[in-house]
């Protein structure tokens, strides 16, 4: 069938399937998150599934990961499980607030919405909106529209819940929150969760995502988070992604930054059938800061794409971007960086780095970094690297007694360190750093932490 055909084929079923159970998605939501699902379905299926000829997307079969349509989850209360009870996957020596989501909702005996320390709300999505509709109202799809694109509206109509966080002006979370994401069915599924995370004037809190699949099935994940930093907030979003090898999974991550803000986000991707990774930034104040790192490590037939642009709005903003991946086998990759810098934004520094490590000749990568400055009085950069691991380096290891495999793994773990480092809490910099070298050594198939053992469904 001819590719353009079988996408409207496609968006058709998605808007007969919204159609179909609109009272069931508006039955498990809010209404404030209702009333903005008929615009976002219309958006939908003007703009369709980006293919291969949206040039963001060039490098990544979006269309083919829609058909077959897969089934969609639409009712909280299906999956019976004691997730607490099971699921033990905490960071050993970390003291976090924990929170659990199952495709996309709090399981149903988890609180709805936790007040911590400080007047800190933290919990189901859903819930903060009727709760607390005056927060959703200024902040709940305001700031997609850095990229306005029809996969960002596809989750607007269908998403339900997700993760809330909000953080009052003048308050500073001591205690890391940790979120233990879950995807578990008896068959295939497709996931749209909603994230939304709301950090006050000098506030501050670090947040903790990890991704995991609980089934061998193929999931779905198409996830869109919205972030927003009012004056001198400040935010250390960290992300683990270790999902089956029949996964596909789609997070699109949206940040406005206000004056002085500082927003440091670290991804780590260890497995996954498919990843794309979307991240946008408005630096929207004076002297703002962004820092987006991201680290992939991909080996068979895994495809990884990374997509970020940060948008320099206002005067004096720092911007840095540093992605480094590993590609093993068949793997293949792609980076996509692009820096903008608006007229008024002088005094801006931004720099960009992509650098790559192919271990075989069939690993493949693409990538693009890009610049569009109007501004005149800035200092920016940016690069990439696509090459094997050094000889003389390998060579020099050797000499001092090292064994090839064990030099190898030095270097490739030396590599990767630059965007472990860049973790701000120590406990969970160390159990990464470690999750790293098991990847790195192929012996990431077996977590015992619980009694999934999930590890094991990545292969």
């Amino acid at each position: 069938m001819n590719t353009m055909i079988q996408n409207q084929e496609t968006e058709k079923l998605l808007r007969e399937t919204f159609t179909k159970n609109r009272d069931t998605i508006e039955r498990f939501s809010a209404d404030l998150m209702n009333r903005r699902r008929k615009e976002a379905l219309e958006h939908f299926m003007q703009e369709g599934i980006p293919g291969r000829k949206t040039e963001s997307y060039k490098y990544t079969d979006m269309p083919g990961l829609f058909s077959p349509l897969l089934h969609m989850n639409l009712q909280p209360n299906h999956v019976h499980m004691d997730v607490k009870e099971i699921f033990q996957c905490d960071v050993p020596e970390l003291d976090t607030h924990i929170i659990f989501l199952v495709n996309g909702f709090l399981p149903p005996n988890s609180t709805p919405l936790e007040e911590l320390e400080g007047k800190v709300l933290v919990g189901s999505l859903a819930e903060a909106a009727r709760r607390h509709p005056e927060l959703l109202e200024k902040h709940y799809d305001r700031y997609t529209s850095l990229n306005p694109e029809g996969l960002v509206s596809l989750n607007t109509a269908f998403a339900q819940d997700g993760l809330f966080l909000y953080i009052p002006d003048g308050t500073k979370l001591e205690r890391p929150i940790q979120v233990v994401n879950m995807s578990v069915w008896e068959d295939n599924l497709m996931i749209q969760q909603r994230n939304l995370f709301i950090l006050g004037k000098n506030s501050a809190a670090s947040l903790i995502i990890c991704d995991h699949t609980l089934a061998p099935w193929r999931f779905l994940n198409n996830a869109v988070t919205e972030i927003f930093l009012d004056e001198q907030a400040r935010f250390d979003l960290s992300r683990v992604q270790n999902e089956n090898n029949s996964s596909q999974h789609i997070s699109h991550t949206f940040a406005r930054q206000e004056t002085a803000s500082t927003m440091t986000s670290n991804t780590i991707t260890l497995h996954g059938g498919l990843v794309r990774n979307n991240f946008y930034a408005l630096l929207n104040g004076e002297h703002a800061e962004n820092n987006t790192y991201g680290l992939y490590l991909s080996d068979r037939n895994q495809h990884i794409d990374n997509f970020s642009f940060i948008d320099h709005a206002a005067p004096n903003c720092t911007s840095n971007q540093l992605f480094k991946g590993v590609l093993d086998d068949q793997a293949t990759g792609a980076f996509t960086g692009r820096i903008r810098v608006r007229q008024d934004a002088q005094k801006t520094m931004a720099y960009q780095s992509n650098n790559n490590i192919l271990l075989t000749d069939e690993a493949r990568i693409n990538t693009k970094p890009q610049l569009e400055i109007y501004a005149d009085d800035v200092k920016c950069s940016h690069g990439a690297t696509v090459g094997q691991l050094d000889p003389a380096a390998l060579f020099y290891l050797r000499s001092r007694g090292i064994n090839y495999r064990e030099a190898r793994l030095m270097l490739m773990y030396a590599f990767a360190h630059d965007i472990i480092s860049h973790i701000a809490v120590p406990p969970l910099r160390e159990r990464i750093g470690d999750l790293v070298d098991k990847r790195l050594r192929g012996e990431l198939s077996r977590c015992n932490a619980c009694h999934i053992n999930c590890g094991k469904l990545n292969y």
